[in-house]
């Protein structure tokens, strides 16, 4: 039995929201100092508790943008400051982590393609011990639990105990309308084995289409998510990376206005309650 799964301490202290769930948003890469900010300033404006940016981008295919580089960890830093919002960004190597805590980065996310190797996420932990910053963890590309499960254990070995998890889809050989698939029922049972450990769905990786977030999003709150990441560009379809999956600002404003509602009138309970049936 593995001893981790009733060692793990709740842990969601530093994930406070002003909503009734969290809110993160920003750009999928940092493509420029102006785009961050100018980003930054409009989704600000609606109630985000933190911003995100990529940095290093991990892409499939070589020659596409692979990220700004360290360089504009201080300008994600500054337009956080602007409004008064912590930062984050995806890291994948000890070079990465180092920089992050240079630039004082409030957060570090790992990314579905490094949860995915154990010895990655490993020289992560270890560059992390003794360093008290909140990790979280995105589920790996492929559908396996316990990969997801090992990686926020080596984390939390390490002494990093303000963890949360990222449910962000999967790759698998079945075909719907998404980029990656839900599979629900394994950040389900991520939930129900590490109960303590807050979970944050990311929609706009798993719908890959900006139309198809709101229905996602909805789900995931209604199956008690503690909150979501969503992506947006103050002009997505010049954007360097996943262009067709950000939303512009006033598209995000009115997404959270819509979740909002939707909890208010309790229509999202409603709507778990209707899942079960079927």
């Amino acid at each position: 039995m593995n001893t981790f799964l009733h060692q793990f301490a709740k842990s969601n202290d530093w994930l406070t929201s002003k909503n009734s769930f969290s809110l993160i948003a920003g750009p999928c890469s940092l493509e420029s100092e102006e785009q961050i900010h100018s980003t930054v300033q409009e989704i600000a404006k609606n109630g985000v508790d933190m911003i995100r940016a990529g940095i290093w981008k991990p892409r499939t295919n070589p020659g596409c943008f692979e990220g700004i580089g360290k360089g504009g960890l201080k300008w994600l830093k500054e337009a956080g400051n602007e409004v008064g919002l912590p930062v984050t960004c995806e890291v994948a190597t000890p070079e990465h982590v180092e920089a992050c805590l240079k630039e004082g980065i409030d957060t570090l996310w790992i990314g579905a393609r490094t949860t995915v190797n154990p010895f990655s996420v490993q020289a992560i932990a270890d560059s992390l011990s003794g360093v008290d910053i909140p990790v979280m963890v995105k589920n790996p590309i492929c559908p396996e639990l316990a990969l997801w499960i090992g990686g926020i254990e080596r984390l939390y070995r390490a002494g990093i105990t303000k963890i949360s998890a990222i449910h962000r889809g999967f790759s698998t050989t079945e075909k719907d309308a998404y980029r990656y698939s839900p599979v629900w029922e394994i950040p389900l049972k991520l939930k129900q084995k590490l109960p303590d450990l807050p979970i944050i769905c990311d929609p706009s990786h798993i719908c890959g289409k900006r139309n198809l977030i709101e229905n996602v999003a909805l789900t995931a709150l209604a199956y008690g998510f503690d909150g979501l990441m969503l992506e947006s560009h103050v002009n997505p379809d010049k954007a360097l990376s996943d262009a067709k999956q950000q939303l512009l600002p006033a598209q995000l404003s009115n997404l959270i206005k819509n979740l909002k509602a939707a909890k208010t009138a309790d229509k999202i309970t409603r709507r778990l309650s209707a899942k079960q049936d079927n």
